[in-house]
């Protein structure tokens, strides 16, 4: 089968399963979402909403305030590299995992899954991330941290290739982003995407990952999609976690984390 007959399959398959299994609706906080996850759906809290039990980190940039998970980074303990809270609730292959976010705006973090833990870097982890800022430049796209860097940006859906053998990652990373990508849709403009996401608010991200299909929505629209085909980097499973980035002084709040394994 060729590349766009494969292709072509592949969305009509997608877009099945997506009719099939719609985002959920908005909550009563005015979140634009379906009919509340419950555990009857398969999805599990992964954050009890009142201690970090369960989840490893620096306490100086993390805590648990008001029923959500505060990360903040203050004048005084500005960071020379990016630090993360992680689940220690074991590896995660297929998953869906749910949860409301809010980030001020000098703000940048992500979602860390399927990720690596540095064993000589304390609470750093390595692999795929859904990005978010406030700013809403990266909200939605797909980075994979110390390694290929943006796979999909906000807006698109791409297959992710392999380098030729030999060759070194950093040897197809250029301005922040992996070269060996195929954009086969742009999902929609900058300003429609943006729209989306609420400034200085709560909004919503839906990270489901399938075999080596990653999507990530926020509030219920899809922002980007990766077939990732580079089996010799990519990752099937790992672990989960949050981050707080380098940079000025921030803050990120994480709040009804839920997940669900497929």
């Amino acid at each position: 089968m060729t590349r766009i007959a494969w292709w072509t399959s592949f969305v009509l398959v997608v877009a099945a399963g997506c009719a099939a299994q719609p985002a959920p609706e908005p909550e009563d906080d005015g979140l634009d979402s379906t009919a509340p996850v419950t555990e009857d759906d398969g999805f599990v809290p992964i954050f009890d909403g009142v201690s970090l039990e369960g989840w490893d980190g620096d306490p100086t940039y993390w805590r648990v305030e008001d029923g959500a998970i505060v990360g903040e980074i203050t004048p005084e303990t500005v960071i020379q590299r990016n630090t993360f809270l992680i689940w220690r609730g074991g590896a995660v292959a297929d998953f869906e995992l749910i949860a409301e976010f809010r980030v001020s705006e000098q703000g940048n973090s992500g979602i860390s899954y399927r990720n690596a833990e540095l064993p000589d870097v304390p609470y750093a982890l390595t692999g795929y991330q859904a990005d978010l800022d406030g700013r809403k430049r990266y909200t939605g796209s797909n980075y994979e941290e110390r390694g290929r860097t943006t796979l999909a940006a906000k807006g698109q859906r791409v297959i992710v290739e392999a380098a030729p053998p030999g060759d070194s990652v950093r040897a197809h990373v250029d301005r922040n982003a992996w070269q060996l990508t195929s954009v086969v849709e742009v999902l929609g403009s900058a300003e429609d995407l943006d729209g989306q996401v609420r400034d200085d608010d709560w909004n919503e991200y839906h990270i489901i990952a399938r075999g080596n299909v990653l999507q990530h929505y926020v509030n219920g629209v899809l922002m980007s999609e990766v077939v990732d085909e580079d089996e010799a980097n990519r990752r099937m499973s790992g672990l989960l976690g949050v981050q707080v980035h380098t940079g000025p002084p921030m803050r990120v709040e994480y709040r009804n984390i839920r997940l669900k394994r497929l």
